[in-house]
C-alpha cells in the first residue's frame, strides 16, 4: 500500500509515517511545513518508499495528484495548538475547512479511503464526563476565537460523514485527546513539552488558568497504532471514534510532577488566561474520553501511562538540548 499523509511532517504525522514505513508500506507526505518541521522527517529521507512533497492541502491540483498516486489517505493537516488558534483565526479556519474539502473531493473522485483526525475540542463546553462519540457538542459564542477551531473541526466531521452518506466514500473520523510524545513542540501552547522545557531550563513552570482543569494524555505511539488499525478495519467506515487515554490529571498536579522530574529547581507560576491568551478566553474544566467504542472494534487500550509519557518527553528534550 502507498499512503498519502497530509501534515505528515508534523508531530503525529511523522510518527505515523515512520510506523507505516517500518511495517513495509510506502508513504507520500504532503506538508507545507508551516507548523510541521522538516526535522521530524529528515531521518526518513532516502528510505525506500518515502517521499515528501512541500505544498498545501488547499491546492486542489496538487492534492488530486497525490491522492491519485496513493491507495488511502490519512488527513492530518490542520492548524494546531491553542495559541495559533487564538492568534491566527483566519488561517485556522481556512486551513481546516478548505483543506478538508479539497482532500475529500479528490478522495471522492478516485474512491480512496480517508481517515480524518478530529479533536476532543468538538465536545466544547459539555459537562457530561466521559465524552462519548454520540454526545452533544456544546460550543461557545462566535465572538470568542477559542471556539473557531472546535467549530471548524466539527464541520470537517459533518462534511466527511456527508460524503459517506451520499456516496459511501469510505471515511473514518478519529477524535484525538491530547496526544504527547517525542518531537512535540511547546511552540503552539502544548502543555507537556512546554512544562518540560521550562523545568529543564530551571525557569518557572507556567500554569494557565487556576490549574484545576484536568486533561488525559496519550502517547503518540498508541495513537498511531489506533489510526492504522481503524484505517484497516472496514467496520470503522462512516463512524467516529475517540482515541486517547482515560487517565486524568489536573494541570497543577502535572506541573508538580514535571517539576520533580526535572530536578525541582523551578517554581510554579499561575498565569490568568487573559494574560496567557486573550481577554474572555474560555477553557473546558475536564476532558475525558469514553474509549468503549474503539475498544470494542479494534481492542484499543493505551500501553503507556503518564509517567512513561513524561519520561519519553523529558529524554527527547534532554537529547535535543545536548545536541
Amino acid at each position: 500500500m502507498r499512503y498519502l499523509i497530509t501534515g505528515g511532517s508534523g508531530f503525529i504525522g511523522s510518527h505515523l509515517s515512520e510506523r507505516l514505513l517500518n511495517e513495509g508500506q510506502s508513504v507520500l507526505v504532503l506538508d507545507d511545513l508551516s507548523t510541521g518541521r522538516y526535522e521530524n522527517v529528515a531521518q526518513l529521507e532516502g528510505r525506500t518508499g518515502f517521499e515528501l512533497r512541500v505544498g498545501s492541502v488547499t491546492e486542489p491540483r496538487l492534492v488530486e495528484e497525490c491522492v491519485k498516486e496513493c491507495q488511502a489517505v490519512f488527513h492530518l493537516a490542520s492548524a494546531v495548538g491553542v495559541r495559533l488558534v487564538v492568534e491566527q483565526p483566519v488561517k485556522t479556519i481556512e486551513t481546516i475547512v478548505n483543506g478538508t474539502d479539497v482532500v475529500l473531493r479528490a478522495a471522492a473522485r478516485y474512491r480512496r479511503p480517508v481517515l480524518i483526525t478530529s479533536t476532543s475540542e468538538v465536545y466544547g463546553k459539555s459537562e457530561k464526563i466521559p465524552f462519548a462519540e454520540g454526545d452533544d457538542c456544546v460550543m461557545g459564542p462566535t465572538n470568542t476565537r477559542r471556539w473557531a477551531y472546535a467549530c471548524a473541526k466539527a464541520l470537517d466531521e459533518f462534511l466527511a460523514l456527508a460524503h459517506w452518506h451520499e456516496s459511501r466514500l469510505p471515511v473514518v473520523i478519529a477524535r484525538l485527546f491530547n496526544t504527547v510524545g517525542p518531537r512535540q513542540t511547546g511552540r503552539y501552547g502544548m502543555v507537556i513539552p512546554r512544562f518540560v522545557a521550562q523545568g529543564l531550563a530551571g525557569e518557572p513552570i507556567t500554569v494557565f488558568g487556576d490549574g484545576r482543569q484536568s486533561r488525559c494524555f496519550a502517547h503518540v505511539s498508541d495513537i498511531v497504532g489506533a489510526l492504522i488499525a481503524l484505517m484497516a478495519n472496514p467496520k470503522a467506515r462512516g463512524e467516529v471514534f475517540n482515541i486517547g487515554n482515560d487517565e486524568e490529571v489536573s494541570i497543577i498536579a502535572l506541573a508538580e510532577r514535571v517539576k520533580t522530574l526535572t530536578g525541582g529547581k523551578s517554581s510554579i507560576r499561575i498565569v490568568p488566561y487573559s494574560e496567557a491568551y486573550t481577554a474572555g478566553f474560555e477553557d473546558m474544566v475536564r476532558r475525558v474520553p469514553d474509549l468503549t467504542k474503539v475498544r470494542r472494534l479494534i481492542g484499543y487500550y493505551p500501553t503507556r501511562n503518564l509517567d512513561e509519557i513524561l519520561a519519553d518527553v523529558l529524554a527527547d528534550q534532554a537529547v535535543g538540548a545536548a545536541g
